[in-house]
C-alpha cells in the first residue's frame, strides 16, 4: 500500500481516535511568474537554487494550466475546482464601475463551493495569507470576510475584505508608509503562514500562500523605489534586473518556508504545492516563457501555462518530471479532497478531476477538456496587443488547442505535441476537428452568465 493509503485509512481512524495523521498542506501561489522564470524550468534570469532543490526532491510537471490568463479568475478557479465564469468573475476584480464594464460581480460569491471550506468540515484549520483578489479595495467596502469562505485566518494585502494593517497602511495596494516594505513582503507572508502552523499542532492544516511577487512594481531593494513629487513611492522600472532580484527573494523565502518544514517537529507531513496565478508580463521577448507564445491577458500557452512543483517528503516521490500528463488549478478541489480525505460538498460538480496520481508520480491522461475564456468586449478586454493578442475562447482536448472568437469566427488549431509555441495553425488541414472543438468551445461559453 502506498503512503497516501495509508494517510487515507489514518484520516478515516482520526474521526474514532482524534489521531489525525493527515497532511499538511501549503499552496505557495506566485503572481505573474513566467513559465521560464525559474531555473529548475530552463530559465536564465535569475538562479533559485531553493525552488529547484523543491523540483529535485518532488514532482515538477511542464504542463500545468491556470484556470485564467489573469489574477481574480484564476484565483475563483483555483478556490471553487470550477471554471471561474461560472460565479462571474473574468478578469481582474477592480471598481464597481469597471466591474460592471466587464460584466462581473464585485466578488466572488460565499455561496460558491470552496475548498477551504472543504477542508475545514473535514477538520482542517485553514488560512489565507497574501493576495486575495477575490473581492475587497478600491470602492468595494462590503466584500465577504475570508471566513465566509472558510477560512479561521485571513492575513490579505490590500485586495481583499481584510487588509493587514503591516502592509496597507494607505489606501493602495503598497506604499513607501507600509511598516513592512515591498521588498520584505514575502518573508512576512511565510511568517504569517510558519507561525499559523504551529498555533495548531494538533491538527491538519490547509495554507494558502499567496505571494505578491513576481507582480510588478519589482523593488527589490530600497534603492529601486522613487518618491515622486505628490508624496507617492513609485518603482523606478521594470527591468530584468529588477525582476532578478524578486525572484532570488521569493526564491530566498520558499527555501526557508521548505526548512522549517524540513527542520519542525510536527507530527505529520506537509505537502506543499508551487505554481503561478498566470503568465507574465512583460515577457522581455518571450524570456520568461520559453519561447511560448502569449502574456498575461493572453490564451495562448504563454498565458495560462505556469509552473508547477508538489513536494512532500513521504507523500510524493522525489526527482519526477512529468511532460505527459495536463493538470489545471480547477483540479486542486477534488485532488486535495481526496488526499486530505475530505468528502466534496453534496451535489458539487467540480470542472477538474482528481489527478491525485500525477502527485504519486504517475502520469494520468485527463478525461475532461479544459477550456477558457478572456475577453467579453473589445473596451475592457483592450490588451495584450499585437501577435500575443489571442481570440477570446479557448479550448484543450488531448494535445489539441482550439482558439476562436466568440462569434465563431477565427479559428486556430494548434497540435501541442510538436508545436507548443503555437506558430503553426492547423485549422486549415483539419476542418472537422476545427467544427468539433468550436462546437463545444462555444456551447460551453454561451451557458456560461
Amino acid at each position: 500500500m502506498t503512503i497516501l493509503g495509508v494517510l487515507a485509512i489514518a484520516a478515516g481512524l482520526a474521526m474514532a481516535t482524534g489521531d489525525d495523521a493527515r497532511p499538511d498542506i501549503v499552496i505557495v501561489y506566485a503572481d505573474d511568474m513566467g513559465y521560464t522564470d525559474l531555473a529548475c524550468q530552463g530559465g536564465d534570469l535569475a538562479r533559485t537554487p531553493n525552488i529547484d532543490r523543491m523540483a529535485r526532491e518532488g514532482v515538477r510537471l511542464t504542463r500545468y494550466y491556470s484556470a485564467s490568463p489573469i489574477c481574480s479568475p484564476s484565483r475563483a478557479g483555483l478556490l471553487t475546482g470550477q471554471f471561474p465564469a461560472r460565479w462571474r468573475i473574468t478578469s481582474y476584480l477592480q471598481t464597481r464601475a469597471g466591474n460592471r464594464a466587464c460584466g462581473q460581480d464585485d466578488f466572488l460569491d460565499p455561496a460558491a463551493p470552496t475548498l477551504p471550506r472543504a477542508l475545514k468540515a473535514a477538520g482542517y484549520a485553514t488560512a489565507h495569507v497574501g493576495k486575495w483578489h477575490l473581492g475587497g479595495g478600491r470602492d468595494v467596502h462590503d466584500a465577504p470576510k475570508f471566513s465566509a469562505y472558510g477560512y479561521d485566518a485571513g492575513f490579505g494585502t490590500y485586495e481583499s475584505p481584510e487588509p493587514h494593517p503591516d502592509i496597507t497602511a494607505t489606501d493602495w495596494i503598497w506604499s513607501d508608509r507600509d511598516p513592512v516594505k515591498r521588498w520584505d513582503r514575502t518573508r512576512w507572508m511565510v511568517d504569517r503562514t510558519l507561525e499559523f502552523l504551529g498555533r495548531n499542532p494538533d491538527r491538519p492544516c490547509f495554507v494558502n500562500l499567496w505571494l505578491d511577487d513576481v507582480h510588478t512594481p519589482w523593488i527589490p531593494t530600497p534603492e529601486d523605489q522613487e518618491i515622486g513629487e505628490d508624496g507617492k513611492a513609485r518603482a523606478k522600472g521594470a527591468t530584468p534586473a529588477r525582476l532578478r532580484g524578486v525572484l532570488v527573494e521569493t526564491d530566498r523565502q520558499v527555501g526557508r518556508l521548505l526548512d522549517a518544514i524540513r527542520e519542525g517537529d510536527r507530527a505529520r507531513p506537509t505537502l506543499v504545492l508551487f505554481m503561478s496565478d498566470n503568465g507574465p508580463l512583460p515577457t522581455f521577448d518571450r524570456r520568461r516563457t520559453g519561447g511560448l507564445r502569449g502574456s498575461k491577458l493572453s490564451l495562448y500557452e504563454g498565458g495560462v501555462r505556469s509552473p508547477f512543483i508538489a513536494w512532500g517528503p513521504g507523500i510524493v516521490p522525489a526527482g519526477v518530471t512529468n511532460t505527459a500528463t495536463v493538470l489545471s488549478a480547477v483540479d486542486l478541489f477534488p485532488t486535495l479532497c481526496s488526499l486530505a480525505a475530505a468528502p466534496l460538498p453534496p451535489g458539487y460538480q467540480p470542472d477538474g478531476e482528481d489527478m491525485l496520481a500525477a502527485l504519486r508520480g504517475e502520469k494520468p491522461r485527463r478525461s475532461k477538456p479544459l477550456l477558457w475564456e478572456y475577453g467579453r468586449n473589445p473596451t475592457s478586454f483592450g490588451y495584450p496587443q499585437g501577435d500575443d493578442r489571442s481570440p477570446n475562447v479557448a479550448i484543450l482536448e488531448g494535445d489539441w488547442k482550439l482558439l476562436v472568437r466568440d462569434d465563431g469566427s477565427g479559428a486556430e488549431l494548434y497540435d501541442l505535441a510538436t508545436d507548443p509555441e503555437e506558430s503553426h495553425d492547423r485549422a486549415e488541414a483539419r476542418p472537422d476537428l476545427v467544427r468539433r472543438l468550436s462546437r463545444m468551445a462555444l456551447d460551453w461559453r454561451r451557458a456560461m452568465p
